[in-house]
């Protein structure tokens, strides 16, 4: 007997047949996804997150992680935040099934931030690299919002990975998602020390802007060969007998 060839471009793959089937999220699993999810909605009003790090925590801040934290944990006692349902969700990951509301919003809502940021960060290193000046906190101001708000509307009409009908393409949806989110928390705390450690100065922002883009680009690219965690396509498992 042999496995049905499945044409991927990346280098590992799951076959879905051989996964372990988890019946049940055991309470620590469950746990563990809250403080993901909280940092998501935390950050999701970009300008209020610059606000952060640039001058710390004020009572704006401290409000509306106030609000998150409640919301959130509502939200994950009820099982209505991904990874902290009591039972799994998706078991098979290339079965047709209905997409909840909630996951949709949650992988929505991060799809936004995780384009926003990338973005609106290589444009204020490109725009200092070339005038000199910094433009950043001006540019999350104006632009934030509608570029995040264009992801949320699409994904409001179910045009992102995850965030589909239907979970039947989350064996290869989700590499695209967890593949970006990859590239960006890898690339921003690296950014984050060559600001700290290089002078000011234009070359040090292009410095800055050159390595932002390339750790993008090759997180990117081994996200795509599925050498990263939860990278790998998912493909049915079946068989073909030869008779």
């Amino acid at each position: 007997m042999l496995r049905e060839r499945v044409q991927t471009d990346a280098h590992y793959i799951e076959l879905d047949t051989e996964r372990t089937i988890r019946f049940r999220n055991k309470l620590h699993y469950r746990f563990n996804h809250w403080p993901l999810w909280i940092f998501v909605f935390f950050i999701a009003p970009g300008p209020l997150t610059f606000q952060l790090f640039e001058r710390g925590f004020d009572a704006r801040i401290l409000m509306w992680l106030g609000v998150v934290l409640l919301g959130t944990g509502i939200a994950g006692l009820r099982g209505r935040l991904p990874g902290c349902e009591p039972v799994p969700y998706i078991i098979r990951f290339t079965e047709d099934r209905p997409n909840p509301l909630y996951r949709r919003v949650c992988y929505t809502t991060a799809w936004g931030e995780v384009i926003a940021f990338a973005v609106l960060n290589i444009a204020g290193l490109a725009w200092a690299a070339a005038t000199g000046h910094w433009r950043l906190r001006q540019m999350y101001d104006v632009a934030y919002f509608p570029i995040a708000g264009t992801f949320w509307l699409l994904g409001a009409f179910g045009q992102l990975p995850r965030v589909k009908w239907s979970t039947q393409g989350e064996g290869h949806e989700r590499r695209y998602f967890y593949g970006s989110v990859w590239a960006v928390a890898i690339a921003q705390p690296i950014l984050g020390v060559l600001w700290k450690v290089l002078p000011v100065s234009r070359v040090s922002d292009a410095v800055k802007l050159v390595v932002f883009v390339g750790v993008l680009a090759y997180v990117g690219h081994l996200s795509r060969r599925g050498v990263l965690p939860r990278t790998r396509p998912i493909v049915p498992g079946e068989w073909a007998v030869s008779d």
